[in-house]
Parts: C-alpha cells; sequence; structure tokens
C-alpha cells in the first residue's frame, strides 16, 4: 500500500515534501486515487460543474467553437482537455459546438489523462459523440498546431508545497513520522526554502513568524509549456477552478472522500488531495511568460454574462417537468454562497486573439 510506501522513503530519506506526498498518494500507478477508482458524481468523492449540469458544458464548448472562428478556422485545431474527468464537460462542449459549421470537423480531440479507470469511463462518456479520441499523459507529448485547451479542476490536483515563516525565514513544510499520530505521518518544519523563496508571493514574504503559504510550482510548469506552445501556433487555454482571486496566507491542502473531509495525511491514497488555486500567481506567471492573461472571473457571472439563464429557459421549456431541477442547478453553480464566487476562469493566449467570451481585456 501507498502508506508503507511513503513510511519506506521517509525512514530511508528524511521527511518529503508535500509535493511529493501528494504524487504519490494520488498518482501511483497501481495504488494512487486517481489511478485505482472513477471518484467523480454524485454518489462518489466529489462533484463538479459539468456533473451538475450540461449547460455548464455547453457554455465552455461554444466559447471554444468562437475561439477557433477567432483563429480564423484552422483546419486540424486541436481541441485539448487536462484532467477530463469522466469526459462529461468535453461530451456537452461538443453537443453545442456543432452548433457552429466545420468545428467539429476541424478539431482533433486530445484528453490529456494519467488515470487508466478514468481513460475507460471517458472513452464510454465520448462514445456516443461518434468524435475521434486520442488520449496522451502530458502536453508536451500533443503535436505542434493550433489550440484550444480546457481545464475544469485540473489545477487544484496539481501537487503544492507549504512554508512556514519562522524567526524570520521561510521554511519548508515536510511531511515526516510520528507513531503517535493517527495515520503515523506529521507534519515538520524543514530547511529555509533559500533560492525558492522566490516562489512566496511577493507581497507575502514579509508575513509574520507563523504564517503559512502554499507554493505552486505545477501552476508555473503548465504556464510554461503554454507560452511555449502558444509561441509557435495560435492558441488559448480556459482554466476553470477554485480559489482566491488574490494571494493569501493559509493553509488550503484538503483531503475528500466520499463528499467529506479528512485529515490530509490519513490514509494516502483513499481520498483527493487538493489546494486552493493562487489566481494572482497564476496570472503574474502568465504574464512574465509573455501570454495575455485574462481574469479570474467568477464563475457565476461568467455564466449568466454567457447567458446561462437563457438556455436555462430553452431546457425548461422543451422539459417542463425538469423545471425545478434546472433552477436548482443555476443555483449550485452561480448562487455566492456556491460554485458562483468560489470558483473562478482565467483565460491565457499568446496575445493575437480578440478578447475571450466572457472577459474584460486583460
Amino acid at each position: 500500500m501507498i502508506a508503507e510506501t511513503l513510511r519506506d522513503r521517509i525512514r530511508s530519506g528524511g521527511p518529503m515534501s508535500i509535493a511529493a506526498f501528494m504524487t504519490e498518494a494520488l498518482f501511483d500507478p497501481r495504488h494512487g486515487f486517481y489511478a485505482t477508482k472513477d471518484p467523480i458524481g454524485a454518489g462518489a468523492d466529489f462533484i463538479t460543474a459539468p456533473e451538475i449540469s450540461q449547460m455548464f458544458g455547453e457554455l465552455v464548448g461554444l466559447v471554444a467553437a468562437q475561439t477557433w472562428l477567432d483563429m480564423g478556422r484552422p483546419d486540424g485545431v486541436k481541441l485539448i482537455e487536462m484532467g477530463p474527468g469522466r469526459g462529461t464537460m468535453m461530451a456537452d462542449a461538443l453537443r453545442a459546438a456543432r452548433a457552429v459549421p466545420g468545428f467539429i470537423e476541424a478539431a482533433e480531440i486530445v484528453l490529456i489523462e494519467a488515470s487508466a479507470a478514468l481513460k475507460a469511463v471517458q472513452a464510454q462518456t465520448l462514445g456516443p459523440t461518434g468524435a475521434q479520441i486520442r488520449w496522451v499523459d502530458r502536453l508536451e507529448a500533443v503535436a505542434p498546431g493550433p489550440s484550444i485547451i480546457l481545464g475544469n479542476e485540473f489545477l487544484d490536483c496539481l501537487p503544492v508545497r507549504q512554508a512556514v515563516r519562522h524567526k524570520g525565514t521561510w521554511h519548508e513544510r515536510l511531511v515526516g513520522l510520528d507513531p503517535e499520530a493517527e495515520s503515523g505521518f506529521v507534519f515538520v518544519l524543514g530547511p529555509p526554502l533559500g533560492e525558492d523563496l522566490a516562489l512566496v508571493p511577493e507581497r507575502l514574504r514579509e508575513a509574520g513568524d507563523g504564517a503559512l503559504v502554499e507554493l505552486r510550482p505545477g501552476d508555473r510548469q503548465v504556464v510554461d509549456q503554454l507560452a511555449a506552445r502558444f509561441a509557435a501556433h495560435p492558441g488559448r487555454a480556459l482554466f476553470i477552478d477554485y480559489g482566491p482571486a488574490t494571494s493569501e496566507i493559509g493553509d488550503t491542502l484538503q483531503a475528500i472522500r466520499a463528499h467529506k473531509k479528512q485529515p490530509p495525511l490519513l490514509d494516502p491514497g483513499t481520498a483527493d488531495l487538493t489546494a486552493r488555486v493562487d489566481f494572482e500567481s497564476l496570472v503574474l506567471a502568465a504574464r512574465s511568460a509573455g501570454l495575455t492573461a485574462y481574469g479570474p472571473e467568477p464563475q457565476g457571472a461568467w455564466l449568466l454574462g454567457l447567458g446561462l439563464e437563457a438556455r436555462a429557459a430553452a431546457l425548461s421549456q422543451a422539459q417542463p417537468g425538469k423545471r425545478s431541477q434546472i433552477a436548482r442547478q443555476i443555483w449550485r453553480l452561480t448562487d455566492p454562497e456556491q460554485m458562483g464566487e468560489l470558483f473562478k476562469l482565467v483565460c491565457l493566449d499568446g496575445g493575437d486573439l480578440p478578447i475571450p467570451p466572457g472577459f474584460s481585456a486583460g
């Protein structure tokens, strides 16, 4: 089991980074959380916006089709989804995008997925669409060319590191062992960050002792990959995720199992591990890499601005018996106390495209 593997690594090499702990717990090919199960849905560990309502994916699909039009209708455009879950958003997006003549015929569908279990579910979900789907393990494996990239609740699953301010110096927070702890694992104070101090948001660096910040090197890696790709060919990436609009101090690492939180170090491999996205740092990293960044835009305002209510009215008219269900879906997606404010959207591109739908100037 993963827990014993992690204990062995710590016994032999000393305390490990939280990012290394997350990577093993989530992506171990035999026992990792994503490698062994389908965690998405009302009866599983968590539920995502596409699983709440078809309208979410439909609006994303129309935005993708509009991006293709803005690119000049290129043939062979790569429509890429990073971390596509059950494939629900892509299925809904493709159905809606058929309203734009030529887009489906021009699109090459690529799913970036590391989980064999989820690949099987995605194939089943997308089979009825008739689309030719290709799976790869990373963005670099996608052939060059114009690309439209989607990522819903992808960034929050990237492994994070944490740092704690101690006696005026930032130290990495690591995972060590304690036989007295419920899980056997505990957080411990590691060495000073050194050169990695650059990962701490600049305006938080002078926080007081005891302050904790989360470091997201994975976000920067994604930004660098996008910058390289979009420098060679037109491209746009749309990310939807949860987190604050501005960088904040605080521990947001959480484990979710069967829709309930559990201690993040308890029973690794059995729960989803995520941390809130730092949208301010993401946007700054994108701009420093030469990308144009739009947002973050609250999910509720973005969906309503794109015509969510009009689409809901059309669905309610076609299916009168589902009016109350559709109303609840709108509430879940847009209410500030639900997903409307916590979830946000950021759009990144090479700077040679018009302002994306639902955003103001970058």
